[in-house]
């Protein structure tokens, strides 16, 4: 007998189905632009470098890596990612994980939330924004039985970090504080950086309410010149500050299948973690670990394979984005990293009116059916709390082909969105 009770299903499992029909009914492959992963594989230097370590017998590259750092990995990474060097700065520490995702879910117990005090367990709270893609809303409230507190994104703000919702979300919830504050910038659906503005404001905020604060930096390397501040880059002057940010291999480097990243944080904080992780996995593939330690060791070469990257996503989004405009759709925010566009769907399509209750499902049923261009609904609210339908289409696909775009632009055509 099952002990877990199913609870609906998951958001891109659903997505998978509809592709499945679509290609069932139409003999067609789908313009899948719901894809938020990678479609390329990491550069030739990296994957030799990682043949290089796998053949390697060094004891070293093949036993368990627990908090190992082999070839300095972690503090590479954090240079490259989050623009500090780590080993100026005493009070803090860079640790290498297996994936942001892990690491993730680790973190309310790093803040306590599993502690025997029975006050502490029934009050903890974490704040984290939606929409998201909403690991640790799931992992803090579903499986370990935290209280949550939404703290929206609204398109009003260019789906920025507006700390004056965070407090009014807070006190709506009947409460001033939370013990953790866990943000992703730049964002995921909305592709959107943070300034030194924005990170100023949250941690004075997180300082005078004693609250860990920690950012999901996945997407930092893919920002765009002079979108994005890392939150190590100003918090490294906050000594009160407790504080981490994790960083990815899985978008920088086409890598998802390493599950390797670091995060760097207060030296409290991350010690707290390590002892929780410690109990949980056993460390990253030392090999794969090994390896990016060398290859990021050569700092120019590094940024300059992260940028060819980088500048593959921004021509894709520049063909992707005017193509959606054209067709009547109108944005949500500005994309500023990564590969995600987001929109919002509009009132009527195809000639039809959409359902007021679950419009964005409805709107990407609908455009999937009728031309095959696949995207990712998410559910938000506007500045007054109302219900907000938006839309991500990602270019995680080769939009720049030419067959590609003929079949994109003749569906988009049909679409004659209504707002």
């Amino acid at each position: 007998m099952r002990q877990i009770p199913p609870a609906g299903i998951n958001l891109f499992q659903l997505i998978y189905i509809l592709i499945r029909d679509y290609q069932k009914r139409s003999g067609l492959e789908p313009l899948n632009l719901s894809l938020g992963n990678p479609d390329g594989v990491p550069p030739a230097a990296i994957r030799a470098l990682k043949a290089k370590f796998a053949q390697d017998p060094g004891y070293d590259f093949h036993t368990y890596a627990e908090d190992k750092n082999l070839n300095r990995f972690a503090e590479s990474m954090v240079a490259l990612h989050g623009g500090i060097d780590v080993e100026k700065h005493p009070d803090l520490r860079a640790l290498p994980i297996a994936g942001i995702k892990t690491a993730g879910a680790l973190i309310p117990l790093a803040c306590g939330l599993h502690l025997p005090d029975k006050a502490r367990r029934a009050s903890f709270r974490v704040a984290s924004n939606l929409p998201a893609y909403d690991v640790i809303g799931t992992w803090s409230a579903s499986y370990l039985g935290a209280h949550r507190t939404v703290w929206p994104l609204a398109t009003a703000d260019n789906m920025r970090l507006n700390v004056a919702r965070l407090k009014a979300a807070l006190k709506k919830d009947g409460v001033d504080r939370a013990d953790l504050v866990f943000v992703i910038r730049p964002g995921n659906p909305a592709a959107v950086g943070a300034s030194k503005a924005d990170w100023m404001a949250l941690i004075e905020f997180c300082i005078e309410k004693k609250m860990r604060l920690v950012n999901d930096g996945a997407y930092a390397g893919l920002a765009a010149a002079g979108t994005h501040v890392t939150l190590a880059s100003v918090a490294k002057d906050y000594r009160e500050l407790e504080w981490l940010e994790l960083y990815s291999l899985s978008k920088s480097y086409n890598d998802p299948g390493a599950r390797l990243g670091a995060l760097v944080g207060s030296k409290d904080f991350v010690e707290d973690f390590a002892l929780v992780k410690g109990n949980t996995d056993s460390g990253p593939v030392p090999g794969v670990m090994a390896a990016y330690g060398e290859f990021l060791a050569n700092a120019s070469s590094a940024r300059a394979a992260l940028d060819e990257i980088r500048g593959l996503y921004e021509r894709r989004l520049a063909y992707l984005i005017p193509a959606l405009k054209a067709a009547g759709l109108k944005p949500a925010c500005a994309t500023e990293a990564g590969f995600f566009t987001l929109w919002h769907v509009p009132a009527s399509a195809f000639g039809g009116e959409l359902p007021l209750e679950g419009r964005a499902e409805a709107f990407n049923r609908a455009v999937i059916t009728e031309t095959g261009i696949v995207g990712v609904h998410f559910s938000s609210t506007d500045e007054r709390g109302n219900p907000e339908p938006l839309i991500r289409y990602a270019v995680c696909a080769d939009v720049l082909d030419k067959k590609f775009q003929e079949r994109l632009e003749a569906g988009l055509a049909r679409i004659k969105p209504v707002y």
